[in-house]
Formats: C-alpha cells, structure tokens, sequence
C-alpha cells in the first residue's frame, strides 16, 4: 500500500473518531437533553389540561415545576442527566405558562447537570439607592435610599414601582436588620436582594446624653455598667476629647501601691487585642496628697500618658452622691495619690470601722497588698452593639466572642466563666502547653446531707506558733498539702492535669516582683497567688458576701503568710495557730476539654465535658 493510500486512510479514521466524539459528547446528549425537554412540556400540557382552573388569565404567569410533575404522575420515570444516572434538578427545573395574543405559550426550564434550556430564567438586576450596609445611630430617624433601577436580559428596563420591599427598621433598638427588595419579570422569574441596617449607639454620645451637663456619674447609678474583655466595668464619665473613662467593677487582684505599673503591664496582657485597640492612651491624676487636702476637685499633677491606670481620689470625690458612690468598693483599694513627704498611699473603701469610721480615706505603707481596680480610657467613636447598661445586661462593643458548643476550652479567653459539676470556674489564661488555668469563683464549701452548706472547707495550722508556714504541698501543716488531699475530695478533679505550679517565697514582706525564691512543686489544685488575675476577694458588693481563704505567697520571716479575710480585705502578716481560713481553688483543666453549651457570663457560664 502506497503511502498516499496510507494518508488518506488514517486521515478518514481520524475524520471517524471526531465525528464519533462529536456524536457522543455533544449531538446525543443535547439530543437527548431536547427529548427530555419536549417530554417536560407534554407533562405540563397534561398537567394544565386536567387542571384547566390553574391556566393563568391577563398578564400573569403559571408555574409547575418538575418535582410536581412528579408527585402528580404525570411523568413517568426519572429524566436523567445524560451518561449518568443523576437525576436533573427538580426545583430548578420547571414550565411557565403565559397568554400570548389570547393563546397559551409555554416555556421550558429544564437543568440537568452543565446542560440547560435556552429560555430567559434568571429574574431581574436589583440595583439599590445607597450602600448595602447602612449604620444609623439609635434614636435617629432611618430613611430607606430605596430602588435605583430594575433591568432584566429579555424584558429590559422594568418599572421600579412593581418592586416589592419588606422589613422594618425599629431605630429604638441596637441591632441589625434587614430590608429585602423582591421584583419579578414578565415570566416570573425572581430576584431578591437584601440590605442590612445596623442600629448602633456610639459610646460617647449614650454617655454624653445621659449625663446631660456633667461629665461623671455620681452616686449609684444603675446604668454605666460595660463588659470588656470579658470583666465588668463602671462607666465613670467622658474626658474632654470625647473618650470615656472606665473602671474595673471590683478588685482584680491585691497589690503593693509601689508596684502598681508594673503590675498593670501584666493586667494589659490579659486583655483582648480588640480591647486593646480601643484604649486611648492618656495622661491620669497622681499627684501628692496630704490628710488635709484629701478632699480636693482639682488635679496639679499628671502621669505621662498610659494606657491603663487606677483612679485617683480625684475621681472618688466627683462621683460622691446623695445615694452613695460607685467608685468606693466594698473592699480596700489603692488610689493613685502618695501621701506627701511619707513612704505611704491612700486607699479607699465603701465603709471604714472603729476609730476610722466616717473616713473616705486612710494611708498605709506603698509596701503593702491591697486591692487594685484598673481605669482606663477608650474611644468615643466605640459603637455599642448590646446591653442597656445595666449589671444584669452591661453594655457590650464586640470586643470578644461567644465560644461555640463542641469547641476547645483552651480556644477561649481570660475572664470566661465556666461550670463544672456544681462549682463554677473562671478563666485566669490559657497556657502555651494548651492547659486553660481557671480559679473557682466562690470558696469551696461542703455540704451536709439536705444538700444545705454545713461549713465552708477550712484550715488552720496545726504547728507550733514559732513554725515558718510555707506553702508547700509535701508539708502536712501547710495549706497546700490540705488543698491537694482534702479539698480534691470535694471538687470534681477528672477533667484537670497534674500541673508544675512555681510558689514565690519572700524575705519577709510579699512584693510583687520581689521574690526570695521560688520552689516549683505539681499539684492538681492549689490555692491564688496574690497577684494573679481575679484572686482578689469575688463579691457582688453586697455587705458580708464573701469568704476567707489562704493565698500560695508566703515568707521566710516566722508566721508570715497571706490571705484574704472574711471582709474581702488582704492581710499580710504574722499568724498563729487559731487562724481558719477558706479555699479558693486553682487548677488547670486539660487541652482537650469541650464546651457543650453556655455563653462564658457568670449568668450563663460555659459547661464542658
């Protein structure tokens, strides 16, 4: 065979196996996808024949979808998507039916697969006055921009009268809610589009509007009540860049007056990156008092800007009020003012007893523990995204986010509350090590068999009264040895690891900062270090509600431990063996702990499993 024969026979072959591709790919299953099509329409025909009353009259339109067809019987059998043996979509595809110059013409939508009909089925282009997302501040009156045009492939330019809105917007609330715009073209087919509206308050303006000409709340107000970071705050008032100052609720921990910056750094670590981000850094009052001028308005001396402080007597004295005043706690805590030409600051407290009764103030050594309550200042401009202010329902910015059921504990942040068999937990911080260390809330107490509280869990030592009390879990007369052989006993441990614990020992007075040394020791539970997040005394600022309980600092000097008594107030001193206090326990709960459901308030704390 010559070679000219040869060509022309692999060209014929190769003309063969195209048209063969042709035929198989693309002329049988269009086809096919015809046949399938024809046979949709005479199951619609059928369809409106027996159901005469259903034909649609004037300008309207009719439809039946497949998946009817179906149910109804009027097809037999599945139309498949060509070569296979998946079914064409049954919502998607259907026959409109419309009168033409008073006969009835149908239309045919049939989608199977890459393949569908030639036939207009996409419903009209919303195009809207205005932007998609709308911010309006609550109170203010929202006027909707409305529809700028309505254009459609087949049917061009549509009325935008014929385009049907739904949604209300109620400025009275914050929230976010959603306006929908539906039109329709001459078969019927649908668009919907959607524009979202968010209610906001701006912090400075809620602030600014209910305090009216002043600048601070007074008294006890029930209404400045906001959550950052997952810690309750008071609003104290607005500053004169239109930013609002804060303050912490309660006590975060006890400190030394001389350590305070030092310590704040610390706090400031443990806030959310978006909590951060809204703190302005700013000057604060911290100018030298004496017992005389204690009672002064006016500030001579500043600090250099910060991002986090405490409040000075400054800020005490303006929020006095007929009704009490909200910067005074019910316990002991610094304000920021040294006594002048002494080696002593001042505290404050809600109420002082025996000779300083009627006092709103007393000075003690910069040395000493006692409580702490951060101030800070952030944005004005922060949108407020919920809460009415209230303790019940605080004021929240959306600086931190609600865990999800079936997540990992150790996913969650700082401040958190979670319940656990009966005691409820709050997060100190999650470790690199993927360990989440909490402190329990309240002390830990037994009960007796009508599930009543008997007596709170306690200790006393049981030595000499010339014994050093370290806190060492190996020594049956310390703390630590009876918070891990008999408090384990009344707390639900499985969910905790064996953790490596590090307890500062001191010389003689407890320092932040200042340890002697420190002696590592693994526990599963153990009692607050001082100086730790939310190891000040856990009260509601109702007189009386709190409990004692021993602290993990303790010191080379004979009978010199820590705790806080009964009062909520820290003591750091000489003990003998007659001192009882409570627990307050912590412990690290392990990496692969889950949240079931909660949303980490102490309301609704997060449980786990």
């Amino acid at each position: 065979m010559n070679k000219k024969i040869l060509g022309k026979l692999k060209l014929a072959v190769t003309v063969v196996l195209i048209l063969c591709f042709v035929w198989f790919l693309i002329v049988f299953p269009m086809s096919k996808f015809h046949q399938n099509e024809k046979k949709l329409e005479q199951a619609a025909r059928r369809y409106f024949e027996l159901n005469g009353t259903q034909l649609p009259v004037g300008d309207r339109v009719k439809t039946v979808r497949l998946q009817d067809l179906y149910h109804k019987s009027f097809i037999e059998g599945d139309i498949f998507i060509p070569y296979t043996k998946k079914t064409c979509s049954v919502t998607n595809s259907w026959v409109k039916v419309r009168q033409v110059n008073g006969e009835y013409k149908y239309y045919v939508y049939l989608q199977c697969g890459v393949l569908s009909s030639n036939i207009d089925h996409r419903g009209p282009e919303i195009s809207l006055n205005g932007d998609l997302e709308n911010t309006v501040n609550v109170g203010e009156n929202y006027k909707d921009p409305g529809v700028k045009s309505v254009i459609d492939d087949s049917d061009g330019k549509l009325d935008i009268k014929d385009v049907s809105i739904s949604g209300e917007v109620d400025t009275s609330m914050v929230g976010t809610y959603e306006i929908s715009y539906t039109a329709y073209d001459k078969l019927r087919n649908k668009s919907e589009i959607v524009r979202k509206v968010k209610v906001v308050k701006k912090l400075e303006k809620t602030v600014k509007q209910d305090l009216g000409s002043s600048d601070n709340y007074t008294g006890n107000p029930s209404n400045n009540y906001i959550r950052l970071s997952n810690m309750m705050y008071r609003i104290y008032g607005i500053d004169a860049n239109d930013n609002v100052v804060v303050v912490s609720d309660t006590d975060v921990a006890n400190v030394n007056h001389s350590k305070i910056d030092a310590w704040l750094n610390y706090y400031y670590d443990h806030l959310s990156e978006k909590t951060k981000n809204i703190i302005v850094n700013s000057k604060y009052c911290n100018m030298d008092l004496t017992d005389a001028t204690l009672d002064t308005l006016q500030c001579g001396t500043y600090t250099e800007k910060k991002k986090v402080y405490i409040p000075s007597v400054i800020e005490v004295n303006k929020a006095a009020g007929a009704d009490g005043n909200f910067m005074k706690p019910y316990t002991m805590s610094w304000v920021s003012n040294k006594k002048l030409d002494t080696k002593e600051a001042y505290l404050t407290r809600e109420v002082f007893f025996g000779d300083s009764y009627g006092k709103n103030y007393l000075s003690y050594d910069v040395d000493d523990n006692y409580g702490i309550r951060p101030m800070m200042t952030i944005k004005g401009s922060t949108l407020i995204t919920g809460g009415n202010g209230t303790s019940d329902d605080p004021y929240v910015v959306g600086d931190t986010t609600k865990g999800r059921g079936g997540s990992l504990l150790n996913e969650r942040s700082t401040g958190e509350y979670i319940t656990d068999n009966g005691t409820v937990w709050r997060i100190i911080e999650v470790l690199k090590d993927g360990t989440t260390k909490a402190i329990s809330v309240n002390t830990i107490s037994n009960y007796n068999d009508s599930n009543e509280i008997d007596n709170a869990l306690t200790f006393y030592p049981t030595a000499s009264d010339d014994e050093l009390y370290l806190y060492n879990p190996k020594d049956k007369n310390s703390v630590a040895y009876f918070i891990n052989n008999t408090v384990v006993g009344y707390v639900d441990i499985s969910k905790f690891v064996n953790h490596e614990i590090e307890v500062p020992i001191y010389k003689k007075k407890i320092v932040y900062g200042n340890e002697k040394e420190t002696k590592k020791y693994k526990t599963i539970l153990s009692a607050p270090n001082m100086y730790e997040m939310f190891s000040a005394a856990s009260i509601d600022n109702s007189f009386g509600n709190t409990d004692s309980y021993w602290l993990l600092n303790s010191s080379k000097t004979k009978n010199y431990v820590s705790c806080i008594t009964h009062i909520g107030v820290p003591y750091t001193g000489e003990i003998d063996i007659y001192n009882r206090y409570g627990i307050r326990a912590v412990g690290y709960f392990k990496d692969n702990i889950t949240i079931i459901s909660g949303s980490g308030t102490i309301d609704n704390p997060y449980t786990i499993k």
